[in-house]
């Protein structure tokens, strides 16, 4: 655990009697964020020196760092190891910009959350400055004139605990009030977090509180499922909490994560309905995206002066249309614990991306719409609803919907398939129809499929496969491609979360660092979602081969020896098994 309880940056100045302070830089009470997370105590006066970007031994060459601040452009953490480790720099004053988005870098006088290594055999503090400060620090330290900072710090890391906040609505059924739908989100960012997460915070709450208070007077019946709302710290909360009440994880069904829902014109968020990852193949989505699509008519007409009988406008909130975005699966927030294949739990992630004020001080209420809460709120509701009473009743009209995106999903398999070589296509093609038969199996685990259903659905699926291509078959692979692996139980969740990486921490950073794999940029430049699906792949059936075609599938080509390397690297520190 990590707390602060004081921490000031001072610029001094020389006086009559020695230095004294001019100019307060950074202060903890005013601004959190001014104080890098799992920085240490400290108290001393020192100079500044630039070292630009900070991370190579160039950008140090001929400065003279030890114990000095040096004035970075990275996050804290990219930079410590060298800078003060290896070259006994006293502290780090960094003005990263914000992640990159198109607004990236438009605005100087953003401060940005900052970082340190959690887990560094070297502490260390850093303080995050605005670049508007740093380029004005910069401009002195070019014309040879010295900057000399005085940093108090009282902060550190001791032994600590979560307590995660939980809340139940039971479900009525006997036969099924023991699993549960999950509505999740996280709450643990430091102020302010306006849309990251108490958005999320704030909504999940509401639909706990508004489905309660329906049920209570009787406008609802009790749902058959139940349903469990949970406030857990990001991504490590989540872990922890799964790992350590399985009976919990096991009772969990489906999941709609809610992280950033709320972001207003001024943030340029856009509202993102995501999927689950091809590794595991789940109707809910679909659900979601209905409920979304049916948002997004209601509310474009009604903004159009057409008739809507469901705006979905709240008191001082805006009226423009949501026009949501069905998104594909993207590795973030609690939902990639949520569907790590250690756990498989179906989640749908309502998010927001881009939000420009993103881990910044001006992640304030002030940008935060009230109509955009009250529609993330109606779409998860609904979903989480819907999925609480499926159960015996007629799947008709799911099945229905899942065939109406099915062609929408195949229109845009054989969009892609165009863009691609024939082997490359065929890859494709027989991933699209295996999915889409392991997503009809999918409903069967919430109802059961009646012999005729499952007949039609197939049907459905054969006469597309056979008008479009079904790929062939897929040659028989060899060598270390031929080699199977499974999953060991041992650990459960993703490998890497805020401040720890699994593999670093077993394999060594200089060998995990050269995995090709997890620094993959192909269709989507983020290697971690290559990594991520790698291991949730891994059954005990699909071969590296298999593995790698699903990959690609997915993402896009990416080389087999890729992928062959990073399954022997898991099987190195025991993460898999062949």
């Amino acid at each position: 655990s990590w707390d602060a309880k004081s921490a000031e940056l001072w610029e001094l100045e020389q006086g009559a009697t020695g230095w004294v302070r001019a100019a307060r830089i950074a202060d903890w009470e005013s601004t959190p964020l001014s104080l890098a997370q799992d920085s240490e105590s400290a108290d001393l006066t020192a100079e500044l020196v630039d070292v630009g970007a900070g991370t190579t031994e160039a950008d140090y060459r001929g400065k003279d760092v030890r114990g000095k601040l040096v004035l970075v452009s990275s996050q804290p953490d990219a930079v410590q190891a060298l800078s003060v480790a290896r070259l006994g720099a006293a502290g780090i004053i960094s003005h990263a910009q914000n992640q990159r988005t198109a607004w990236w870098g438009d605005d100087a006088d953003l401060l940005r959350w900052g970082h340190l290594d959690s887990f560094a055999p070297h502490p260390v503090f850093a303080f995050m400055v605005r670049p508007s400060q740093a380029r004005a620090w910069q401009q002195r330290l070019a014309a040879g004139q010295k900057v000399r900072l005085q940093a108090r710090v009282d902060a550190g890391r001791h032994v600590g605990s979560y307590d995660i906040v939980s809340a139940r609505i039971r479900g009525g059924d006997p036969a099924l009030a023991a699993q549960e739908i999950v509505f999740s989100c996280h709450l643990d960012h430091p102020r302010p977090g306006a849309n990251d997460n108490a958005s999320g915070c704030a909504t999940i709450l509401e639909v706990a509180r508004t489905l309660a208070k329906l049920i209570r007077e009787g406008t609802l019946r009790r749902p058959a499922r139940s349903l469990r709302f949970l406030w857990p710290p990001e991504i490590e909360g989540t872990t922890i909490l799964l790992n350590a009440r399985p009976d919990l994880a096991a009772r969990f069904v489906a999941a709609i994560h809610m992280d950033m829902v709320g972001g207003g014109p001024e943030t340029k968020a856009v509202f993102r309905v995501t999927r689950s990852p091809a590794s595991l193949p789940t109707f809910v989505n679909d659900v979601a995206e209905t409920v979304a699509d049916f948002v997004n008519e209601q509310t474009l007409a009604y903004a159009s002066g057409e008739t809507a009988t469901y705006p979905l406008v709240a008191k001082g909130g805006g009226k423009e249309a949501l026009l949501a975005y069905a998104d594909e699966f993207t590795p973030g927030s609690d939902y990639i614990v949520l569907t790590d294949g250690s756990f498989r739990i179906p989640s749908v992630y309502l998010n927001d991306w881009p939000d420009r004020y993103i881990h910044t001080d001006r992640d304030l209420p002030a940008n935060i719409d009230p109509t955009k809460l009250e529609r993330a709120a109606f779409i998860g509701a609904s979903t989480g609803w819907y999925l609480a009473n499926l159960a015996g009743a007629s799947t008709d009209e799911l099945l229905d919907v899942l065939n109406q995106k099915r062609l929408v999903r195949t229109a845009r398999m054989l969009g892609r398939a165009a863009t691609l070589g024939s082997e490359e296509a065929a890859v494709l093609q027989r991933f699209h129809w295996a999915f889409e038969r392991e997503l009809v199996d999918s409903v069967g685990r919430f109802a059961p499929l009646t012999p005729a259903h499952r007949t039609l659905a197939a049907r459905q699926i054969d006469e597309l496969s056979r008008l479009y291509g079904d790929g062939g078959v897929a040659l028989e692979p060899r060598g270390a491609a031929a080699i199977v692996y499974t999953r060991n139980d041992n650990p459960k969740g993703p490998m890497s979360v805020f401040g720890y990486d699994y593999l670093v921490d077993h394999l060594g950073r200089n060998k995990a660092d050269a995995l090709a794999l997890p620094d993959f940029s192909g269709l989507r430049a983020e290697g971690e979602a290559y990594a991520f699906e790698a291991l949730n792949f891994v059954d005990g059936k699909r071969s590296v081969q298999a593995i790698r075609d699903a990959l690609a599938a997915q993402f896009g080509p990416v080389p087999l020896e890729h992928v062959a390397e990073y399954m022997a690297a898991l099987e190195t520190i025991g993460v898999v098994r062949r």
